[in-house]
């Protein structure tokens, strides 16, 4: 797939609300509500920032001390970012299991800011007593784990609730089935998916009656398999999430040296590789909202900068053309 793709004419994409977060029904591309200024693109109607916040280095091993963690959420309130990323299972283990919820809504009660964020979590991943990762996608489960979320929360409503993963050991359709479920309850506002294929994309869309608000999958120089997931978003007018866009928590700070033309190209602009990584994605299609992850300030304020970068169309065919 080579430049940007087009955008679908779908209602999913036009100016509707519908995306109560934390404590607020106003929406997050009010300008007068915002610390800082960022392009805006929309999940299922609901306007967020271009670049989101992916939460889970916050939570996970290695992760920073508390006050590091809510200065980083900060951080990206404050530059313009109001879509956060989190999940129940992003913890150390089954110990604190609900970790990352409980730290996001932390960081967002205790900032002004904080009532424009379009939280996104997701139910389906379990954590085993050994700190393994392990799935449950029964529709009860996702039923439980919603109530669950919905708690450490602290929210009436769910802004974008998601599968984690497809579950082998059930049917897909009966686990969508369950988001539809919280759907028509009023629990959630919207419904997505994460690492799924283009026919569990267009399987959950149909047992979502057209409702499909977002696909969550792995993209980034280094895994590049998701593009015929972001061009079917795209055709749909469904958002693209790109999860690990720099390369993971390990890989991130390689990306420069591991991809030399994305060097090249910062070198031109004189930023760094990873805010080229995600301004490429950015002009990949419309409905592509990244969400670096970051365990400083300093790196969640980079990656918002990348809403700021304009590419040309040679140095986009030239980045899609690397390995």
């Amino acid at each position: 797939m080579t430049g940007t793709l087009p955008l679908a004419a779908d209602r999913r994409l036009g100016k509707a609300g519908g995306g109560r977060t934390i404590g607020s029904d106003a929406n997050p591309a009010d300008p007068e509500r915002r610390g800082g200024a960022m392009q805006q693109r929309s999940i299922g109607g609901v306007h967020v920032s271009e670049i989101g916040l992916g939460a889970m280095p916050l939570s996970v091993a290695g992760r920073p001390g508390r006050q590091q963690a809510i200065d980083t959420i900060h951080a990206a309130l404050e530059v313009g970012i109001t879509l956060v990323d989190t999940a129940d299972a992003y913890s150390l283990g089954a110990d604190d299991f609900g970790h990352n919820e409980e730290l996001v809504a932390e960081a967002l009660h205790n900032h002004p800011l904080g009532v424009d964020v379009l939280v996104a979590t997701k139910g389906g991943h379990t954590r085993a007593a050994d700190g393994s990762w392990e799935l449950d996608g029964r529709p009860e489960h996702l039923v439980a784990a919603c109530e669950a979320s919905l708690r450490r929360l602290g929210v009436e409503a769910i802004g974008l609730y998601q599968l984690h993963r497809p579950d082998p050991k059930v049917p897909f359709a009966e686990s969508v089935g369950a988001l539809a479920e919280l759907l028509d309850a009023g629990k959630i506002r919207l419904a997505g998916v994460s690492n799924v294929d283009p026919d569990q994309i267009r399987e959950a869309d149909a047992v979502l009656g057209g409702r499909l608000a977002a696909v969550q999958n792995e993209f980034s120089p280094r895994f590049r398999h998701s593009e015929p997931e972001l061009r079917l978003c795209a055709e749909l007018g469904i958002a693209f999430l790109p999860w690990s866009p720099l390369g993971g928590m390990n890989g991130a700070g390689e990306l420069g040296r591991r991809h030399r033309a994305f060097t090249e190209v910062a070198r031109r602009h004189r930023v760094s590789p990873q805010r080229v990584c995600l301004a490429w994605m950015l002009a990949k299609a419309p409905v592509v909202v990244p969400i670096p992850g970051s365990t400083r300030p300093e790196t969640i304020l980079d990656s918002a900068a990348a809403a700021e970068l304009r590419l040309t169309p040679e140095e986009i065919a030239t980045l899609d053309a690397s390995t």
